[in-house]
């Protein structure tokens, strides 16, 4: 019997977390200085620092019914790569591709850094483009 490497049991978490719309989980796996980079061209995407900037972008996800499926992950001493499918239930038309994530822990064993890469960004930035809206001018203005 072989055991799972603790990065992949903690990926399963947030994973296990996202799948309940368990905000409180996902927080629970990831640093609070966490700098997750979200592709493309549409107002969800960007670096989000922090664990409640994360948060508020898996709460907007929500409101699309994301829902992810893991396919692959494999870990080395920092990283896990993990391939997912990934698809939308809810909202103007879909969104059903595969996602590459590029996750690294800090040395408590936290997530600290993740990178997203689509393989279907038009498709990804269409959809939101669609679902989501800019705040007015001055408030979207910090």
């Amino acid at each position: 019997m072989t055991t799972q490497d603790i990065k992949i049991e903690t990926i399963g978490k947030f994973f296990a977390a996202y799948a309940a719309d368990d905000l409180a989980g996902i927080r629970e796996v990831l640093a609070d200085d966490i700098e997750w980079t979200i592709p493309g061209h549409h107002p969800l995407s960007g670096v989000k620092r922090g664990a409640e900037e994360v948060v508020a972008f898996f709460t907007q996800l929500g409101k699309a019914g994301f829902q992810a499926d893991p396919l692959f992950l494999e870990a080395n001493e920092e990283y896990v790569v993990d391939i997912h499918r990934g698809w939308t239930t809810e909202g103007i038309g879909k969104v059903d591709t595969l996602w590459a994530l590029v996750w690294h822990f800090n040395a408590d064993g936290e997530i600290d850094r993740v990178v997203n890469l689509s393989a279907n960004q038009h498709q990804m930035d269409a959809f939101i483009w669609d679902n989501f809206q800019l705040a007015p001018l001055p408030d979207r203005l910090a």
